[in-house]
């Protein structure tokens, strides 16, 4: 993504914070796997909106007005004996220059220079919580400027969440921020196609998931969360991702996986059959949530609210349960009295972008959020039957379906960045006979 992209990230935010202000914020914290091997090193979300600068021990402080610029980054510094162990460094001369930086300091001058720039600003943006270690940091910074307050010093008044503003500018996205989530989207489409046209009885589900772990690093990709491959049942456990269970003939395989690009995540979830063919029962439960799913597709668009998708589909599944003997009883008392929570346990979607469960509000006061355009949220309605389901019949028995897509709000309505992952009952049956001749 173009440094201008994160420039105007910037600039919008320090409009809405207005002068006399300044904002504070660290990146991630490395995080230890196991003795000396760290986990892949992955930038806090909103530090990464505001900066693209992907390495560790790094803060953003912004000061709008500051006469010597007002993007300011700390980073590591230049250290050739530690590069050579742990790989090339920006460095502050490299924060300016090619992460777009007005100025930059190394890590370790922060506790210097960063008083200097909180004195004479009223109002700290700041989200306290995050990192616990670093709001120690910050107070104390803050308590320097009090001790001074004598000299003539002045010390800032009041500390505002950096989210409250942060999170709603990330609920809408940039047209660079919609590209590259096509492309997450993308990638992560092909791999559902793959695990369909590999998978056969006797794998596993691991080999299974390892399908998409070449897919997604030979396009550049990673997980964008902790895949989940079920057979059976295992398909009824909402996030299973043990990922270690013998796949069997008769049995329906539920995978959700998706990619991660630039920081930006898909999040995709397909069903099928092991063995390339849905039973009888198999197809009227999956063709019960597709219909669900497209009722709930056709509610995003601007002006619905944020729970028109998940209501419709709750009509539709909860109409089809009675259809099917599942439920008993009038539609509208069964949704009212949600009868079907024991087999729908979940809403149907959430907000995607940088994190998987994005940031933003689902409520404005007491209402539901009005959808708009830019909005990307998924739209991903499910049935869970383990065995042993009182009143359902042994048919329905180990059986877990959940479809899930990612969807745009456009002007005009909305777009499904991830149909290029098969998902009726006839597409995917013909792309896995494919395999199995």
């Amino acid at each position: 993504m173009k440094t201008t992209e994160f420039a105007r990230r910037r600039k919008q935010l320090m409009r809405m914070m207005g002068h006399d202000s300044i904002a504070i914020l660290p990146t991630a914290l490395e995080k230890i796997r196991n003795r000396d091997a760290e986990y892949p090193f992955r930038p806090d979300s909103d530090f990464y909106y505001l900066t693209g600068f992907p390495e560790p021990e790094a803060v953003l402080v912004l000061v709008p007005g500051r006469k010597h610029g007002e993007t300011i980054l700390f980073v590591r510094d230049r250290d050739p004996e530690r590069e050579t162990w742990t790989g090339r460094r920006a460095g502050p001369e490299g924060a300016c220059e090619r992460f777009g930086a007005d100025d930059a300091f190394p890590i370790g001058d922060i506790d210097d220079i960063l008083p200097g720039l909180l004195e004479g600003r009223e109002r700290v943006f700041y989200t306290m919580g995050v990192h616990p270690d670093f709001d120690s940091h910050v107070i104390g910074w803050v308590n320097r400027i009090r001790e001074h307050s004598r000299s003539g010093q002045r010390t800032p008044g009041e500390f505002v969440s950096l989210e409250h503003l942060l999170h709603d500018m990330r609920l809408y996205k940039s047209a660079a921020e919609i590209k590259a989530m096509k492309q997450a989207a993308k990638v992560a489409a092909n791999a559902h196609r793959r695990a369909m046209q590999v998978c056969k009885p006797g794998l596993w589900e691991y080999q299974i998931e390892a399908e998409f772990s070449h897919e997604f690093r030979r396009h550049g990709c990673q997980h964008a969360y902790n895949p989940i491959v079920g057979g059976g049942a295992n398909g009824c456990i909402l996030h299973y991702n043990e990922n270690n269970a013998q796949l069997q003939a008769g049995d329906l395989l539920l995978i959700d996986a998706g990619a991660e690009y630039d920081c930006y995540a898909s999040d995709i979830t397909r069903t099928f059959p092991v063995n390339g063919r849905f039973s009888k029962a198999q197809r009227a439960l999956y063709e019960l949530v597709l219909a669900a799913q497209a009722a709930a597709i056709a509610k995003v668009k601007p002006g619905n609210h944020w729970n028109d998708p998940h209501d419709a589909a709750v009509k539709v599944l909860t109409a089809g349960l009675v259809k099917l003997g599942i439920l008993k009883g009038r539609v509208g008392k069964l949704i009212k009295d949600a009868a079907y929570k024991h087999v729908y346990m979940h809403r149907t979607g959430h907000w995607l972008g940088m994190d998987v469960h994005d940031v933003g509000d689902y409520k404005v006061g007491d209402a539901w959020r009005i959808l708009e355009p830019g909005m990307v949220l998924t739209v991903e309605p499910g049935l869970y039957i383990p065995a042993g389901s009182k009143g359902v019949a042994r048919k329905w028995w180990n059986i877990g379906i959940r479809i899930e897509d990612d969807v745009v709000v456009t002007k005009t309505g909305c777009e499904v960045i991830t149909a290029g992952a098969p998902k009726t009952v006839d597409e995917i049956e013909a792309l896995m006979a494919s395999n199995m001749t």
